[in-house]
């Protein structure tokens, strides 16, 4: 599913920024944009995120901004001791050579070492990232929350839309067998009607056995062609499916196989299909599932 979040945190030591961005992905597929001096905090960040998500393409940022120095502020400080010794070599250098110009307070600044920074708590650091990241994820999962109700709806709609055509299509069934039964005897009749006597003498069947064949084989397609058991499962899969989206949780997975299940007996429909009125139902049937599947692939 797709997700956004941004937490920007306090800290005597500096800022603490930690942002989520996610796309979707039938999977936990994670990306850390992390700081070298941070590197060693990844691992908590990694924990604390497959903990409370489980599906998308995610990517997490984490910046560090240390703190200026104040009049109170520990974050900088002057290295008194170099500015020491730079002022001892300039007095040095300036008795050897007289017109050299003095340093600047602008270039003392920019000297290497002159400005440290004070050494900042691995400890203190970490539970600050760690609380950082519990708040980003409580909005992201919000964000996400909010799109999934959107999508149950989506889903809820398409699966009354299916339900729908199943109760239209199941009273076509019996008909549909009937129809079939009726049309093929009738052809099967002219047939034995019509075929020439065997005179070569190889054994024949009597008009009675005959009769029973073509019984026998009509009914036996018949069987083949009846529909009404893809149709139960169907309907049996559609109330399940509608039971786990209002259920809640972590549905994702269970719905991948609902569409797999739905998709099996839309095809035995679509495949057995002898009027146009089934066929072009199979067709609906496939498509709302299609447009399902897709959907199902974003929540988790």
């Amino acid at each position: 599913m797709t997700g956004y979040a941004i937490h920007t945190r306090e800290t005597p030591a500096g800022t603490i920024t930690i942002e989520l961005k996610s796309v979707n992905s039938r999977f936990l597929d994670l990306q850390f944009r992390v700081n070298d001096e941070l590197r060693a905090l990844e691992p908590a960040l990694r924990e604390a995120i497959i903990g409370r998500v489980v599906r998308g393409k995610m990517e997490c940022r984490l910046s560090f901004g240390r703190r200026a120095a104040t009049g109170d502020g520990q974050a900088q400080a002057i290295n008194t001791t170099l500015l020491a010794t730079l002022a001892n070599l300039q007095q040095q250098i300036r008795q050897q050579f007289a017109e050299a110009a003095p340093l600047s307070v602008a270039e003392l600044l920019r000297w290497p070492g002159v400005i440290e920074e004070t050494e900042i708590s691995q400890e203190s650091l970490q539970e600050d990232v760690n609380t950082a990241m519990r708040a980003a994820l409580d909005t992201f999962i919000e964000t996400r929350a909010r799109e999934g109700a959107a999508l149950q709806d989506v889903l809820l709609a398409r699966i009354d839309m299916m339900d729908a055509i199943v109760l239209r299509i199941t009273p076509l069934v019996p008909q549909l067998v009937a129809q079939f039964q009726q049309r093929a005897s009738e052809r099967l009749h002219d047939a034995l009607g019509l075929a020439p006597a065997q005179n070569n003498g190889a054994q024949t069947l009597t008009r009675e056995e005959a009769l029973e064949r073509i019984r026998q084989e009509v009914t036996l397609y018949g069987t083949r062609i009846d529909i009404a058991e893809e149709l139960a499962r169907l309907a049996a899969h559609l109330s399940e499916t509608r039971h786990i989206l209002k259920k809640g949780g972590q549905v994702g997975k269970r719905l991948d196989f609902m569409m797999q299940e739905l998709n099996r007996e839309a095809n035995t429909v679509g495949s057995k299909a002898g009027m146009k009125e089934l066929a072009d139902a199979a067709m609906e049937l496939k498509l709302l599932i299609d447009q399902m599947r897709e959907q199902v692939q974003n929540l988790e």
